[in-house]
């Protein structure tokens, strides 16, 4: 059976109405290219508004942009980056951090429920110090995180200091800071620059937007000459007013924060339905907008076979099951129906073969 929806990825998404009106209305004469639009001027001034402060914004691409061309902001090619484990950066970027910073070390740290930790960050920083040792000089934290939980304002501000004792900059990778923000029902500045964030680098296509981040600078020296990073790196869009423009309909009368909240909302119902279903273990607190759980595995295929998609890269059995903007009742009632049938009759499955010790 075809599933229009499924919960691979919210980037599997379409785009969301207010996102696809701004396009329409960006869409009519002649505008200056290269970021010099009323659009982009009134994105980033957008952006301003929401995080209550000066700060300098960039629009590119992708999140592989922003996150790598961001963290090279900070860094010299013989420092380090400090990361989570789990950490995008580091897990799913094809080494471009390291790519655009001409070489700078990624380290990767522990953390319960994906999050870092001032002694983590302590331990990294301290146990070399000798010239033979990359520098630790930054520290990414990603928002919400890899694990789907999220970082309280306490939690950022305790590792502001750590940073701040080892003079380190802070980086936030914000893929989906928006379901953080409705998670925590706090307002943005209070999980960026308040709590010590220098750089965010802002995502929406994961929020109903078609494509491009925005890199957020509230440490403006880390800005010099960013321009010419993203001109470099294949980053400035000509036609930069289609980036722009979603993000004005989606600011302007806090549509991101609408469907971000949608997009936990069901996750939260999600988690809870899968709760009640016997043998059916939760991986991770519900915190953002998916849902980690574990799986036998004939179960996973069979749900496969019905053409419900969603990643198993945590371990045997462990799934990732992400919700959207467009993310229905009736889509997470259905996944729960068809799980639950399939856990009662589990034990008639047959087992798929397979090479290796995971899938």
């Amino acid at each position: 059976m075809k599933r229009v929806r499924h919960f691979a990825s919210d980037n599997n998404s379409g785009i969301c109405p207010e996102a696809w009106a701004a396009l329409e209305e960006a869409n009519h004469g002649h505008t200056p290219g290269y970021g010099e639009d009323p659009w982009t001027r009134k994105a980033a001034n957008l952006i301003r508004d929401v995080f209550e402060t000066k700060c300098e914004v960039f629009f590119v691409f992708n999140g592989t942009a922003a996150n790598s061309l961001a963290l090279a902001s900070t860094c010299q090619s013989y420092h380090s980056i400090l990361c989570h484990e789990f950490a995008h950066v580091e897990n799913d970027e094809c080494g471009a951090p390291e790519f655009f910073s001409n070489g700078t070390k990624v380290q990767l740290l522990p953390g319960k429920q994906g999050r870092l930790t001032p002694a983590g960050i302590e331990h990294a920083v301290l146990k070399r110090t000798d010239l033979h040792y990359p520098k630790p000089r930054a520290v990414t934290v990603t928002q919400a995180t890899e694990l789907g939980t999220v970082y309280t304002p306490d939690h950022l501000k305790a590792i502001r200091k750590a940073a701040k004792k080892h003079d380190l900059k802070i980086h936030m990778d914000g893929a989906r800071f928006a379901n953080a923000v409705a998670q925590l029902g706090v307002k943005p500045k209070d999980i960026t620059w308040k709590a010590g964030v220098d750089i965010l680098s802002l995502g929406a296509t994961k929020n109903g937007t078609p494509v491009g981040d925005a890199v957020v600078f509230f440490n403006s020296n880390l800005a010099h000459e960013f321009e010419w990073r993203c001109k470099q790196a294949g980053q400035l869009a000509s036609k930069m007013r289609y980036i722009a423009a979603p993000w004005v309909h989606l600011l302007r009368d806090g549509a991101w924060l609408r469907h971000a909240a949608h997009a936990n909302q069901m996750a939260a119902r999600l988690a809870r339905a899968l709760k009640k279903i016997k043998g059916v273990e939760l991986l991770m607190p519900r915190q953002a907008n998916g849902v980690f759980v574990e799986l036998p595995l004939p179960v996973i295929d069979a749900l496969h076979a019905r053409g419900w998609h969603f990643y198993t890269f945590i371990g045997a059995g462990g799934a990732r099951l992400m919700c959207s903007w467009d993310t229905t009742p009736e889509d997470v009632d259905a996944f729960a129906a068809d799980l639950a049938e399939l856990m009662a009759n589990r034990k008639k499955l047959r087992p798929k073969t397979r090479k290796g010790k995971g899938r």
